[in-house]
């Protein structure tokens, strides 16, 4: 079920030897991101239950449950906002439905993040997904 640039994500992930060089990767990914309006940074995006600031702001084409969904998003983290690229690479131009039945958790682990992330940077990618799914429901309604 997974993207082609998610796909990408964890053959690199494959080849880099060691965690150090994958975290310099996860960061990259994260600065190669176009920088979140600062207007976009506001409650109603923020993610709760990240120890870092996140944003997420859905950009969903269509209606019902085929329209297609997008996002933006940012950080003030660079590891975290590595980890908001992974997610859109995961869950980008999926439709809603499709996105309700990623199983997130199961995908992240094939990049073995949830063995090399600290406890509150798991629970904060945790309420990331959290927050996509949430955004997918209501455009799938």
């Amino acid at each position: 079920m997974a993207q082609p640039d998610f796909e990408d994500i964890v053959d690199t992930f494959e080849f880099l030897d060691d965690w150090e060089e994958r975290y310099r990767h996860v960061i990259e990914l994260g600065k190669a991101m176009a920088p979140l309006d600062e207007a976009l940074k506001m409650p109603a995006t923020k993610v709760d239950g990240c120890v870092s600031q996140v944003w997420l702001v859905p950009e969903i084409e269509g209606e019902g449950a085929g329209a297609r969904f997008t996002f933006k998003g940012d950080s003030d983290a660079m590891i975290v906002r590595g980890l908001v690229a992974v997610l859109k690479a995961l869950y980008s131009g999926l439709s809603v439905a499709e996105v309700l039945k990623v199983d997130a958790l199961a995908e992240l682990a094939r990049l073995g993040l949830d063995d090399h992330l600290s406890a509150q940077r798991s629970n904060g990618l945790r309420a990331m997904v959290q927050r996509i799914r949430v955004l997918s429901e209501k455009a799938a309604a």
